[in-house]
């Protein structure tokens, strides 16, 4: 164990952390949500999930990889559940699915930054034709995969820590940035309100159970990635405190990404706030409309900020998630590192090329699934994401949370949570996870698990 390394210090542990949580999903999952789910009101309910049901299972997963000091797999064999590593096994194939199209996706983006500095804004009517050039944008994914690998060959403290301290503080300030910008704009005042002042009446079933999937999707929780990162813990960190940390600041960031991003739609819109793109369309299309209209050096100028601030935002997540199968290799198959990083960063790639060709090159896997009760088929890329982030991720927080709860016992999740924090048993903290992690994460995620499956695969849609 002596030579896995560990985090410096405190900061960097839930910079590294919080840099896993923040991703893609921050800058355009969240907005797009917001949009779908009535503004404001969609913002309050996932507040809310973040700390009432995602910071226990954040929390749980850091104790359970200090505790034993190892990979997500590994991790359940140290405490002596060996059968329950399936659970990890399934969070690193989670890890490699999400990395395989998520590398595909930052490829587009690092492809923008040249596309928004040289004022080709008319790429966003181009998208569909820009994705299709699977040689070029397969060689953006082949370089963003290798920046990831050489931080992840780096180690923790000299590639994962040092990384996160960079990319970490300038990806907030690259928003602020664009934020103060975006402000300035006529008519960016109505995206504030639609953003910032709820109205409930938008609430119903649909919105609170899209609230949910996001506040837990956008942690980045249930693949084990927590667990191995909490391996590199030091005994005496207060795993509470950090966790509330790496929580605000991940929920902090996707919050201000929101007020960057509706004020230019706001702008857009003449302040109408209608049409907030769906998943790629608002960031590759919709923006780049937008930096069109803003025209010139300027427009140029702030693209191009926006497209780095994307790439820095996913290399963060990148980097976590190329982490974990790397972690279990390195603990498991007594493999160096830097050929471990190597080997598994190149699968993940070739896994990939399936995602890259799904969007319009290759009929096959454009074309790849129907799923029942569906009107049309399913691409590679969106198959792997129902697969991997939409369901397996729910059920690796659900069981994970279940076994803390359960099977370890929450007395030895105590006992863990209690160092580095001498006040934490007999708080109102220490009951309140007790209860969360023994009852209704397993529930509210295992529900989530069955609505999604039921939802996405099969056609029934209860809300």
């Amino acid at each position: 164990m002596a030579n896995r390394g560990g985090f410096s210090s405190k900061l960097g542990f839930i910079m590294a952390a919080a840099g896993s949580a923040v991703g893609l999903g921050n800058i355009w999952g969240f907005p797009y949500e917001v949009g779908q789910g009535g503004g404001a009101a969609f913002v309050v309910i996932y507040l809310l999930f973040c700390f009432i049901l995602c910071f226990p299972v954040m929390v749980t997963e850091i104790a359970i990889g200090r505790k034993s000091q190892k990979n997500a797999v590994g991790a359940f064999d140290y405490l002596g559940f060996k059968k329950w590593n399936i659970v990890g096994k399934m969070g690193i194939l989670c890890g490699v699915l999400i990395l395989s199209f998520y590398n595909v996706i930052a490829g587009w983006a690092f492809g923008y930054i040249f596309e928004m500095a040289v004022g080709n804004f008319d790429i966003a009517n181009h998208f569909s034709e820009f994705i299709v050039d699977v040689f070029k944008v397969g060689a953006y994914g082949l370089v963003f995969m290798a920046t990831t690998a050489y931080v992840v060959s780096k180690g923790i403290s000299g590639g994962i820590e040092k990384a996160a301290k960079l990319l970490m503080p300038t990806l907030l300030f690259l928003i602020v940035s664009l934020v103060i910008y975006s402000l300035t704009l006529e008519n960016a005042m109505a995206g504030v309100k639609f953003y910032l002042v709820p109205d409930f009446s938008e609430l119903n079933g649909r919105v609170i159970y899209n609230a949910m999937g996001q506040a837990f999707f956008s942690l980045s929780l249930g693949m084990g990635a927590l667990i191995t990162y909490g391996s590199y813990v030091g005994k005496d960190d207060n795993i509470v405190t950090s966790a509330a940390l790496i929580t605000l600041t991940d929920v902090g960031i996707a919050l201000i990404a929101g007020l960057m991003i509706f004020p230019l739609i706001g702008y857009m819109t003449e302040g109408a706030m209608t049409d907030v793109g769906r998943g790629p369309g608002l960031i590759f299309v919709t923006l780049p409309q937008i930096f069109g209209t803003i025209g010139g050096t300027l427009g140029a100028v702030v693209g191009t900020t926006f497209f780095i601030l994307l790439c820095f935002a996913a290399l963060t997540s990148t980097v976590s998630l190329l982490e974990v199968p790397v972690s279990y290799i390195v603990d498991e198959k007594n493999i160096k590192r830097s050929k471990a990083v190597w080997l598994v960063a190149g699968l993940i790639y070739l896994i990939g090329i399936p995602s890259l060709l799904g969007n319009g090159y290759s009929e096959y896997f454009s074309n790849f699934i129907t799923y029942v009760g569906a009107e049309s088929a399913t691409d590679f890329l969106s198959f792997v994401g129902h697969v991997a982030n939409d369901t397996l991720l729910p059920l690796g927080g659900c069981l994970i949370a279940f076994f803390a709860g359960h099977i370890w016992k929450k007395a030895n999740l105590d006992d863990e949570l209690a160092k580095g924090a001498p006040g934490y048993k007999g708080s109102f903290i220490q009951k309140y996870l007790n209860f969360a992690v023994s009852y209704l994460a397993p529930i509210v995620l295992g529900t989530l698990f069955v609505l999604t499956v039921l939802g996405t695969f099969f056609g029934i849609n209860l809300f």
